[in-house]
C-alpha cells in the first residue's frame, strides 16, 4: 500500500479504496487491486464483496479523514468480510462513531465478528458500551469471551472507570 501511495499519492489511493469499499466498479482499478489483494484478478473472477473488503483493508494502511464516512457505511455491508474489515479500520483509526454498529455486531452469528466488535469497543467505545461488552463475557465462543475481557480491561484503563467489578 505504501508503494501504491507513493505512485498515486495518499489522497488518490484513499479515493480508490473508498470507491471500491462503496461498491464501485473494480475494472478501472486492475493495477490497484493487485496492490490491495496481492492478486491479478478481474471483477468476473471474484465475488463483489472481495473488492469491497480489499478497499476497506487498504484503509488500514493509507488514510485521510474524509474516508471515515465510507468506513462507517461499510460497517453495514451485506457481507461480513467488508463489515469486519471496516470494523478493523474503525479500531485502528479510533472511530468512536462506530460504537452503535459494533454493539450490533456483538450479536453477529460469526464469532470472529463478535470478537472484533468487542476489540473495537475496548479501543474506541465509551461508558455506554460497557454493559454490552460485559454481556459478551457470557458468549458461547471462548475467543469472544477473551476479547470481551480484554476490552473491559482496556475500557477500564482508558475511561478511568471505577473498576470492572463495579460493572
Amino acid at each position: 500500500m505504501r508503494e501504491l501511495a507513493s505512485h498515486l499519492g495518499v489522497p488518490a489511493t484513499v479515493a480508490v479504496c473508498v470507491d471500491l469499499l462503496a461498491g464501485g466498479d473494480p475494472a478501472p482499478y486492475a493495477v490497484e487491486v493487485v496492490y490491495l489483494s496481492g492478486l491479478r484478478v478481474g471483477p468476473a473472477e471474484r465475488e463483489a464483496y472481495w473488492f469491497r473488503a480489499w478497499g476497506a483493508r487498504g484503509l488500514l494502511h493509507v488514510w485521510t479523514e474524509d474516508a471515515g464516512p465510507a468506513v462507517l457505511r461499510g460497517l453495514h455491508d451485506e457481507h461480513w468480510r467488508p463489515a469486519e474489515s471496516c470494523l478493523k479500520v474503525a479500531s485502528k483509526r479510533e472511530l468512536g462513531e462506530a460504537g452503535p454498529a459494533a454493539v450490533e455486531m456483538l450479536g453477529h452469528d460469526r464469532p470472529r465478528m463478535r470478537a472484533q466488535a468487542a476489540r473495537f469497543l475496548g479501543i474506541a467505545g465509551d461508558t455506554e458500551h460497557v454493559g454490552a461488552v460485559r454481556a459478551a463475557l457470557d458468549d458461547p465462543d471462548p475467543a469472544v469471551r477473551r476479547a470481551a475481557g480484554r476490552a473491559l480491561t482496556r475500557l477500564d484503563r482508558r475511561l478511568d472507570l471505577p473498576g470492572i467489578e463495579a460493572w
